[in-house]
């Protein structure tokens, strides 16, 4: 054998002996497909995979993208709706080296512009519903490249997914991939400005879900119909979003069942797939939720299976915590805190240690550290309010491009949330709102989340927001925006009431407004600065 042949043998011994070692995404669904090949890996509409079959179709794009130039630290633009090809991707750039950036489907054209070029993207995979969307801004996209789209015809001047990966290869690419090397970019919703690149790196996402499986399997009672193995787990939001996507990267690292929707979000058809599917998990948020339990036939479907109710992306208001527990008394809720640049989850509260605890969002889980701290950056005493700061081997690398929001954000080697929260002596954590909302009148501190609270519980209410607007006599006051259930109706009047019977009297409204919808970022978490924008100098019953 030459020289260079013996040379490249080694080569590749050694980078499979680093990757063995290694925390690398790509690995846990090649060492899956070795472990247990025929089992089911991923459900997506009439595609049902194996890990096999999964890794195989996952190695194939890899080789793809290589060919096409995509090396590590090569970013990778994503834009489609839920589909397996976008779990493929996420993976197969994961073994090469490359960064995946995942797009939000619900952005503005000019919006996906900038995220793609600030993201230095050379590559774009996009789903067919996209194709036009994104050939109308092509030509604002210089760094892009090549073009890949998930269609069922080619379309010009892109590589078509499925006839473009089927003339590659299935072995493994063998890239030397590091953990501490970026994995993907995601952007936060940019509810002040614009949005922040997180870059998170493949140990923040990989010992993120080792950690959060050590909460979640501690849960009382969950396998005793079901082992991990044999569980089905649906990931019912866009997964864009990090939680989705890390609640797949959970599963397939414990080597269950991922399945996908194929609808956006339709509460039926949820429904069912945890009807026909037999599911066992499933990770939701509280608006999903809210729509869900608006279902009038909930009970003709047999939810019997469902075990595991996972609850993130905003605090779960107790009222809905309540109707879920009726309404699926099988599944036991798990409550997720969290932000995009903590890889995301930073608190579980279990089912088994929510009694008493409703308005909690658990314990911080272990390696994570949490400070509770005032303006000064010092810590405040248990029970006392203040902003949380984290550190811990989950947090993000960096903001991409933009040292100077990252140097902000870990001043002092801490992350500052922006979330003011308070724990109690047993180390349960309560979140208060976020620093920026606390409303201040009269010198009184008021919390719109503790308002939003008492006004969940009202019978009629589907949907609330309260903000603070000037006020000439005590700098400002508290005003609530409604939604009403379907077919239901309030006065301003009838809420000001109900609050009064709750709260005390500086914290009630003193002035409501009611609207059809609330304006949301792309994740799904109200825009109140549109709101104080909208409703700031008006006072309307």
């Amino acid at each position: 054998m030459r020289k260079e042949g013996k040379q490249l043998i080694r080569d590749k011994q050694a980078i499979e002996e680093a990757l063995g070692r290694g925390l690398v995404m790509g690995e846990t669904i090649t060492r899956n497909s070795r472990k247990f090949p025929d089992k089911e890996a991923l459900v997506y509409g009439k595609t049902r995979l194996t890990y096999k079959q999964f890794n195989a179709r996952i190695n194939r794009l890899a080789h793809a993208l290589v060919d096409i130039g995509i090396k590590k630290g090569s970013k990778v633009a994503m834009l489609s709706y839920n589909c397996n090809q976008f779990l493929e991707a996420y993976y197969a750039l994961g073994k090469i080296g490359g960064v995946a950036v995942p797009l939000n489907f619900r952005l503005h054209p000019e919006e996906l512009a900038y995220m793609v070029n600030h993201s230095d993207s050379e590559a774009f995979i996009l789903g067919e519903a996209f194709v036009q969307i994104v050939k109308g801004i092509q030509k604002d996209l210089p760094q892009v490249k090549k073009y890949i789209s998930i269609s069922d015809k080619p379309v010009k001047g892109m590589l078509h997914y499925e006839n473009w990966i089927a003339k590659y290869p299935d072995d493994e690419p063998l890239v030397l991939v590091d953990e501490h090397d970026p994995l993907f970019i995601m952007y936060t919703a940019g509810t002040t400005g614009r949005p922040k690149g997180a870059v998170i790196t493949h140990q923040n996402e990989l010992v993120m879900w080792m950690l959060g499986g050590m909460f979640v399997f501690t849960e009382k009672n969950i396998f005793d119909k079901y082992s991990v193995l044999d569980f089905k787990s649906f990931a019912a939001p866009p997964i864009f979003h990090l939680a989705a996507f890390g609640f797949c990267q959970f599963n397939f690292f414990a080597g269950t069942t991922v399945v996908l929707p194929e609808e956006v979000f339709d509460p039926v058809s949820i429904m069912k797939t945890i009807q026909n599917e037999r599911i066992n998990a499933i990770v939701l948020i509280p608006a999903m939720a809210n729509f869900l339990l608006l279902l009038p036939d909930l009970h003709k479907y047999d939810t019997s299976s469902l075990q595991i109710w996972l609850s993130g992306g905003a605090i779960l208001p107790t009222e809905t915590r309540r109707q879920i527990r009726k309404h699926f008394p099988s599944a036991k809720i798990l409550d997720l805190f969290g932000q995009t640049e903590m890889s995301p989850v930073v608190s579980v509260l279990l089912s088994s240690e929510s009694k008493g605890r409703e308005t909690s969002v658990g314990r911080v889980l272990p390696f994570i550290e949490m400070s509770i701290v005032d303006d000064n950056d010092n810590e405040v005493p248990v029970g006392e309010v203040g902003e949380a700061v984290y550190r811990g081997p989950t947090l993000m690398k960096e903001y991409y491009q933009n040292p100077k929001a990252t140097a902000e954000a870990m001043r002092g080697g801490w992350f500052h949330s922006g979330d003011l929260v308070k724990r109690d002596v047993e180390g349960y954590i309560y979140i208060v709102d976020r620093k920026k909302d606390m409303i201040i009148s009269g010198g009184e501190n008021i919390y719109p989340a503790e308002i939003e609270e008492v006004l969940y519980k009202h019978p009629k209410i589907l949907e609330c927001a309260v903000i603070g607007v000037y006020d000439e006599k005590w700098g400002e006051s508290v005003k609530a925006v409604v939604v009403c259930k379907p077919g239901k109706k309030l006065t301003g009047e009838e809420v000001i009431e109900f609050c009064k019977r709750h709260l005390a009297s500086y914290k009630k409204p003193r002035s409501v407004d009611f609207a059809d919808t609330l304006p949301r970022n792309t994740v799904g978490k109200v825009l109140k600065r549109v709101l104080r924008e909208q409703y700031g100098k008006s006072v309307r019953y």
